[in-house]
């Protein structure tokens, strides 16, 4: 299995070599110029072309039988492979065998080649949307392909032999991988990071061949949608995993790797807000086509960081060789890039000028260098290390603190204009309509903000914690008038339509039964999936700055609990009713057992583990099992820290951590609302609501039949 892994390794890479080579002339060999210069026909060119295009969805079969062979040796403990031997043991569960893919280096670059290869396969396989675009993207994608491909088979190959006799097993995955969310991170967090590489590759094509209009935005922006939400799904299931796993209370630690995958995250959420600038008023061309470029070239930094060890990170593999393959690519991507936006930028003249700072144009550009400056800030302490090492000659680490004093000002405007962006009109705002669209958020912003005070949220009475108090107490304020915002938009549109149906009597009797307000909610959303799926994006980040802002008021508690003793924490109260010891095939489990009340109350029984795994390791590996009760107010985080040496007594660490809930009911909110945003419009907005367009917004099978009610 190895030798034929390795054999379908280099077909991909020979068949993808064959189609940028020959893909790249044929398109050169197809323009006017080319025709001339060869004597060639066009048709010809094109039949070339063809067959260079083919080679790339030959080249994804060829990868998808290196990938099973992997997984293969996986599944099938094959320690002949020295990537098996280090990541798996005949002991790891089948799931978790699969996920030593992409536990690895050479594994983790074989899984990038393989999406990155499905992706290519979906643009080829579609290429008749637009035949010389795809064309171009297809050859970009290649030129990427090339270089990973070459990485697996000269510098990272996944399957090298083991030295020496073969093992009667390995070393084992990674304890602290070995958890439901890491078979589905991963791969969610690489599908976000190469999917930028289709957006990039149409961008750079469309620039290279001066296409005209806006096309290429029209074909990419569900590519891009698509990608930003795996992103965005990778990035919180890491966050999920790190709260859940690791046992220090928290989600995110501005880690270097964690700083990686929010970096292009940041760009590509500026791209697809202005891309409709673009869209609508032809503007911000230049900016567009930089920012995507910025995001693919962000996906690779990110890669570099997780794989040459350049950066200290707990996320981070090894120190390798293979960080010189990443500069020189970044590199020349880099050049490439601005040679060409050089050699074009006559091409992305803007259309029109900004004619108001009080217009959604303006709204959109803030945003924009908002999300920047969050970017920036966010590499410069991620690289600071390495800037301090070549200044001084030695690494100056960046810790949370600055991270947070500079972001949570950058994220509390940024929730700003979440919420006054949509109520400003395109052009130019008048000040009567400011008035009408503001009255309301500024009341919930101002009733929110007395309410709070009242109830004892005062930031001048916490001494050390006034500046986080405060920083909460104005994301709470914001949140309020954004969602109040939000609301007034869609009671707004709902209104509208109601008008328009408050007399359609519906054929199918269920319907008849659904409020005419609920089927104009309804009605409006899928008439304009792009607007109001973005407000329910918009609406989940909200939910998501809630969540957040409860870390203020974070307690933390920590002692040495025997049986029957009681440790209080926040309303609640936790009694040790027990401590037990026990041994599976896989580890040692030591574990307390802690039963919870609540105001005097008895809720549940919470029971933390430290756990000491042993099969197929050369060392113990411990790890910590959170124990979790999770509500809407609050989360009662235990922790089972270990024994006190000399005593022999369970250390348990309680963390209260209000409002983190609120984050995850976020992040669902936003990919219902990016799921709705993904679908095209299924009715059209006539003046009066036709026949057709009520069955196809209730999905109803049969006719309407418009008969106002008695």
């Amino acid at each position: 299995m190895p030798e034929f892994g390795s054999f379908c390794l280099l077909l991909a890479l020979i068949l993808t070599l064959y189609n940028f080579v020959v893909g790249g002339f044929a398109l050169w060999g197809a323009t006017p110029g080319g025709v001339r210069a060869t004597g060639i026909p066009k048709s010809r060119w094109n039949r070339l072309g063809e067959t260079a295009r083919r080679a790339g969805i030959a080249s994804f079969v060829a990868l998808c039988c290196a990938a099973f062979a992997l997984v293969w040796a996986a599944l099938t403990n094959d320690f002949f492979v020295e990537y098996i031997r280090a990541h798996s043991n005949i002991a790891l569960n089948p799931a978790y065998k699969f996920a030593a893919m992409w536990s690895g280096q050479e594994g983790s670059l074989l899984l990038w080649a393989w999406l990155l290869g499905a992706y290519g396969f979906v643009v080829r396989a579609r290429h008749r949307v637009d035949v010389r675009l795809s064309a171009f993207a297809s050859v970009i994608l290649a030129a990427i392909q090339v270089f990973f491909l070459l990485l697996l088979v000269v510098a990272a190959p996944p399957f090298s032999i083991a030295p020496g006799p073969v093992a009667a097993d390995g070393a084992g995955l990674n304890v602290l991988l070995q958890y439901p969310e890491m078979v589905i991170h991963p791969p969610m967090l690489y599908l976000g990071y190469v999917g930028f590489s289709v957006p990039f590759a149409f961008a750079l094509g469309a620039l290279m061949m001066r296409y005209p209009g806006e096309k290429w935005i029209h074909i990419t922006r569900r590519w891009t949608m698509v990608t930003w939400l795996f992103l965005t799904c990778g990035i919180f299931l890491g966050a999920h995993w790190a709260y859940s796993v690791l046992g220090w209370g928290g989600y995110w630690g501005w880690d270097p790797v964690e700083n990686a995958s929010l970096m292009p995250w940041l760009t590509g959420t500026a791209f697809l807000h202005s891309v409709m600038m673009q869209e609508k008023r032809g503007m911000m061309k230049s900016w567009n086509v930089w920012l995507i470029f910025s995001t693919f070239l962000l996906t690779i930094l990110g890669t570099l960081l997780t794989r040459s060890g350049i950066i200290s990170s707990v996320h981070a593999f090894a120190e390798s060789s293979i960080g010189t393959w990443f500069y020189t690519f970044i590199v020349i991507a880099f050049l490439v890039c601005l040679l060409t936006f050089i050699l074009r930028r006559d091409h992305l003249k803007s259309e029109n000028k900004l004619e108001s700072l009080v217009s959604r144009e303006s709204s959109f550009l803030f945003n924009n260098m908002i999300l920047l400056a969050a970017c920036v800030t966010v590499l410069f302490g991620t690289l600071f290390p390495l800037i301090s090492e070549a200044v001084t000659g030695s690494k100056v680490t960046t810790g949370a603190a600055y991270y947070n004093r500079v972001n949570i000002p950058i994220g509390l405007f940024l929730l700003f204009l979440t919420g006054i962006g949509p109520l400003l009109a395109w052009r130019s705002t008048t000040l009567r309509s400011i008035r009408r669209n503001f009255v309301l958020p500024s009341i919930a912003m101002a009733a929110t903000a007395v309410v709070l005070t009242i109830a004892g949220l005062r930031p001048w009475n916490d001494g050390d914690d006034m500046e986080s108090t405060f920083f909460s107490l104005i994301a709470f304020t914001l949140a309020a008038g954004v969602i109040t915002a939000i609301v007034e938009e869609f009671t707004r549109g709902r209104n509208v339509v109601y008008t328009q149906i408050r007399d359609v009597h519906f054929a199918s009797w269920f319907l008849n039964f659904i409020p005419r307000r609920t089927v104009a909610v309804g009605l409006l959303i899928l008439r304009n999936t792009r607007r109001y799926g973005g407000y329910i994006i918009h609406f989940g980040i909200v939910v998501m700055f809630i969540g957040i802002a409860g870390g203020a008021f974070n307690q933390a508690r920590e002692m040495e609990m025997s049986y029957g003793d009681t440790l209080s924490i926040g309303p609640y109260r936790l009694i040790n009713a027990g401590n037990t010891q026990d041994s599976k095939p896989e580890y040692d489990t030591d574990y307390a057992r802690l039963d919870v009340y609540k105001n005097g109350k008895y809720i549940t029984q919470l029971a933390p583990e430290k756990r000491t795994y042993f099969a197929g390791t050369d060392h113990e590996q411990s790890s910590t099992i959170v124990a979790l009760h999770s509500t809407a107010q609050a989360d009662l985080y235990t922790v089972f820290e270990g024994r006190n040496p000399d005593s022999g007594i369970p250390i348990i660490k309680i963390f209260l951590n209000p409002l983190i809930a609120w984050i995850w009911i976020g992040v669902v909110i936003v990919v219902m609302g990016t799921f709705i945003a993904l679908v095209p419009n299924l009715v059209r907005s006539p003046a009066r609501v036709r026949q057709e367009d009520s069955v196809a917004v209730l999905g109803a099978a049969s006719d309407v039949a418009k008969v106002p009610h008695a």
